[in-house]
């Protein structure tokens, strides 16, 4: 029962958070908050506003370190081609994005045994051109991470109010579940109940009409 409501729980948060024209692809921003020595997503997702016009994308991510002023490009990735730029991320960057595919939605990269380091200013840029019947439109979408580094993870207020929302839905659905089930236990009850009745009618109806009318008469 919990794992089918669990089910309709997801489901329902995707119809919520997906946009109309893009069940695909839902933009949703990246976690801000990493801990020292473990891995970490840069998320960064740019969903185009109409699915049906093909396209290609070339995803960049520069990174700024705290207290600098500058970027440095850091990783690019195009069609299959994913490649780590700077020596301090050389063996720990790791493309998580869209796969087997130049129209590229997703491009996030996974950062393994994150460092103190690793604090600043990440910045993801899609160059993206589509591909319109008449013509071409390139378009630059850039989103920005701001990462901390902590040696231990703290639970974000919103993930904390999600979870403790999550199941207090799943409480009344369950609740709601036990109220249906009573219902129709009374409604099934009362109906054999009133069927029990009306055969129990019948049948003194059937004994009323069988008996002999010359019973209790004699003859002398």
């Amino acid at each position: 029962m919990a794992l089918g409501m669990i089910s309709f729980l997801a489901l329902c948060i995707f119809f919520i958070q997906v946009p109309q024209g893009q069940t695909g692809c839902a933009e949703v921003d990246s976690m801000t908050e990493a801990v020292a020595g473990e891995g970490f997503l840069l998320g960064c997702i740019s969903c185009k506003r109409r699915e049906e016009v093909p396209g290609s994308a070339i995803v960049d991510w520069h990174y700024k370190a705290a207290g600098s002023e500058e970027f440095i490009q850091i990783f690019q990735y195009e069609y299959n081609n994913p490649t780590i730029l700077h020596e301090n991320f050389e063996g720990r960057l790791e493309w998580q994005g869209t796969m087997g595919t130049k129209d590229v939605q997703i491009g996030s990269v996974f950062l393994h045994n994150v460092t103190y380091n690793d604090s600043g200013t990440y910045l993801c840029t899609f160059h993206r051109t589509l591909y319109h019947v008449l013509d071409e439109v390139d378009v630059v979408i850039t989103k920005e991470v701001e990462l901390t580094v902590v040696e231990k993870a703290n639970p974000e207020l919103t993930a904390v109010i999600s979870e403790i929302m999550m199941y207090v839905l799943i409480a009344v659905l369950q609740l709601w579940m036990i109220a249906v089930l009573i219902y129709c236990y009374r409604k099934i009850y009362a109906e054999n109940e009133a069927r029990e009745a009306r055969k129990a009618a019948r049948s003194q109806s059937k004994l009323v009409e069988s008996k002999d009318p010359c019973d209790g008469i004699y003859l002398e």
